[in-house]
């Protein structure tokens, strides 16, 4: 499968905004988005480009894919998903993406950013119900339990994630720090979903 191997960096500065996907050194001075709030290019200061309703469209489903580090055909395939699925379709697409085992990881606390998070994942450092899955798209369901593997607890990576955890853990997981363990407890709702993505613009866009 096609991985995106350039500057991480280069992909905040093209959205104009933090997609936080180098996890705590987005919130230093050393974040490129900061120090070159501009699009990325030999001219991407001086650049002027006419906004279409297509151009916005096509910005925010770039956002989204960029932010959960999934690839086109991927992301295809979770939107009609969403589609056959009860209830708002742009929801049920933040849902399907947020209950990834990647990001879960990530929500938890155990891994600074996706990127990260989809490595140990692979690597298979976490278990799901006391199975070890390696599987970065696997999906979470309610009631499921996340632990780290007993010989994965000393990796630098997760325990600085640990120790360095910026905010609270979300309404809709539960986190055990000691037995580095945590617990998927219901769906979010969109409000407790915090991603700056419009969602129906994205909707609007596959809708065409």
């Amino acid at each position: 499968m096609a991985t995106y191997r350039d500057a991480k960096c280069r992909l905040c500065r093209r959205e104009g905004e933090k997609l936080f996907l180098k996890g705590n050194r987005c919130f230093t001075d050393k974040c490129a988005v900061d120090r070159r709030g501009y699009p990325p290019g030999e001219r991407g200061r001086d650049r002027r480009i006419k906004e279409t309703n297509y151009g916005t469209q096509l910005r925010e489903k770039q956002k989204a894919r960029r932010t959960y580090g999934v690839l086109e055909a991927q992301f295809r395939k979770y939107f009609r998903w969403a589609e056959r699925a009860k209830g708002v379709t742009g929801l049920a697409l933040l849902q399907l993406l947020e209950t990834r085992l990647d990001n879960v990881v990530f929500r938890l606390g155990f891994a600074p950013n996706r990127r990260t998070a989809r490595q140990l994942v692979t690597h298979r450092h976490f278990t799901v119900n006391g199975r070890i899955v390696n599987v970065p798209s696997f999906r979470v369901k309610p009631g499921d339990t996340i632990r780290v593997r007993e010989h994965s607890r000393k990796i630098p990576s997760i325990r600085e994630s640990m120790e360095n955890r910026r905010g609270d853990t979300l309404s809709w997981l539960s986190v055990e720090r000691e037995s580095f363990s945590g617990r998927l407890v219901s769906l979010p709702g969109r409000e407790e979903i915090p991603v700056p993505i419009q969602e129906q613009l994205i909707v609007e866009l596959y809708s065409k």
